[in-house]
This record gives C-alpha cells, sequence and structure tokens, in this order.
C-alpha cells in the first residue's frame, strides 16, 4: 500500500504585483511518480520550486500554504537539511568545474564527514544507482565537462543520489536529450520509484504515458496558474474533464503526431 510522503494544501505564489500559482493541493506517495503536465507559463516550474524551498531564493516572491513531508511542515526544518532529504534534478545538467567523483560527492561532503573509504563507497553507490558506474568507473579523476550530455544528466542524478533523498523532483529531466539517453533517464525513473517518491514536470505527453502514476495539469485560468484537474494518469489522458486539460492534449497530439488509436 502507498503510503502519503508529500502533501501541499492552498499553496500560492505570488510577486508584488501578480499571481503565479494559486491555491495549489496535491498529495504524492511512495512508489508512484507524480507527473506535472500543461502549457508552458503556467507554473509548473514555480509550482516545483515550492517543494525543496528554491522559490526562497527568488528576491520578490512570496510562498503561502501548507507542504508537509511525512506529516512535518516544510518550513520548520533547516533549508540545507530539507534539500537533503528532497532532490532536484533540473533541465540541463548542472555540472561543477571539477572532478567526475568530486560532482558526485559535493552534497554529501557538504552534509557530513567522510573517510576516504567511505567517500568511494557512496560515489560507487551512487553511479550505479545512477546507471552511470560500468561506464565510467575508471575515468573518476577527469572532468565532468568529458562526458556526453546523457551521461552528464545521469551524474546529475548521481549526485543528487548521493545524499540519499526521499524525494526526486525533475524539472524537464530530458528535454535536453537524445532519444537514447532519455530512454535511459525513463528506465532509472521507473527502478528508482520504488525506494523514492518522484516528482516530474514533463512537455511529453508520451513519456507522460510511460512513467507517471498520477497527474496534475497545470494551466492559466482566471488569469492566474493553477492546478485545473488532477487524478490517475489513465483517466486524466483519456477522459479529461477540464476545457485547459482539453486543449492541451489536442494541442499536444497536434504538435506530435499523436493519435490515440
Amino acid at each position: 500500500m502507498s503510503e502519503l510522503i508529500l502533501k501541499a494544501s492552498a499553496l500560492t505564489v505570488r510577486t508584488a504585483d501578480r499571481v503565479l500559482l494559486y491555491d495549489a493541493s496535491f498529495r504524492a506517495e511512495s512508489g508512484r511518480v507524480f507527473g506535472i503536465i500543461g502549457p508552458s507559463g503556467g507554473g509548473k516550474s514555480t509550482l516545483l520550486r515550492c517543494i525543496n524551498r528554491l522559490n526562497d531564493l527568488v528576491p520578490g516572491l512570496r510562498v503561502s500554504g501548507d507542504i508537509r513531508l511525512r506529516g512535518e511542515c516544510i518550513r520548520t526544518n533547516d533549508v540545507n537539511a530539507l534539500r537533503a532529504r528532497i532532490g532536484m534534478l533540473f533541465q540541463q545538467p548542472v555540472i561543477f568545474p571539477t572532478s567526475i567523483g568530486e560532482n558526485v560527492l559535493f552534497g554529501a561532503k557538504r552534509l557530513r564527514s567522510l573517510t576516504r573509504s567511505e567517500a568511494s563507497a557512496v560515489t560507487e553507490s551512487a553511479l550505479r544507482e545512477a546507471a552511470l558506474w560500468d561506464e565510467i568507473k575508471d575515468r573518476l579523476r577527469q572532468p565532468a565537462t568529458v562526458l556526453s550530455v546523457g551521461q552528464q544528466q545521469r551524474l546529475c542524478l548521481a549526485r543528487a543520489l548521493a545524499v540519499q533523498p526521499e524525494v526526486l523532483l525533475m524539472d524537464e529531466p530530458t528535454s535536453a536529450l537524445d532519444p537514447r539517453s532519455t530512454a535511459a533517464i525513463e528506465e532509472l525513473i521507473l527502478r528508482l520509484k520504488t525506494s523514492h517518491t518522484i516528482l516530474i514536470v514533463t512537455h511529453n505527453i508520451a513519456q507522460a504515458r510511460r512513467i507517471t502514476d498520477t497527474l496534475a495539469c497545470v494551466s492559466i485560468r482566471d488569469g492566474v496558474g493553477q492546478i485545473v484537474e488532477q487524478g490517475e494518469r489513465e483517466q486524466l489522458l483519456t477522459s479529461p474533464q477540464t476545457p485547459e486539460l482539453c486543449e492541451y492534449l489536442h494541442a499536444s497530439d497536434i504538435h506530435t503526431g499523436f493519435t490515440d488509436e
């Protein structure tokens, strides 16, 4: 039986003169991938960045509402400790100008002291979990920039996994990747969901069909971003109930040439 891991209630994000996201509520459970879809500019990434408090870093942005991780309000925690529990993978790989091995350990070393043997064990474990160990195990001292974009994205995933997060946030993690690298990341997501709660923003409806279990559509309604519909994946994709989701799915079908036969 799935366990409730994340719960957001009445989440609202605003600047001084406008509301970016209004009254968003959702639940994310263990063993399931929670997908966030919707048109550009609706507030999908804004929603995702509330969960690990990245929006706190944006001057003039105010976040209200409640997000709870295993029943505990995320604002009662030290933000660095929170981000250790909630890792994030971005659209473009974020590689530090150092070695492959140091990239993996970047976050882990800041959370705790590691002996040489512990560092080696953490590095190998994280790279294996990200399905990258066999490809680069003899190249750990090389600059991370020598890796392909697809390998760099898996390296970023390994860096997030090295701190053993409970939740993984993914903001269009395959949009910059070729089909082969995309398939590798999708396979990893399906494997990792057994041990991590995963929330992913994706514009790719076919991808949403392949890897998500539940979905939320974030779109503009009454001039502000809102969750206009959410539920089980197949229900939303085959029987949308709101005009915003219907329009988005129709536009996606036209753009990709997809037909549901």
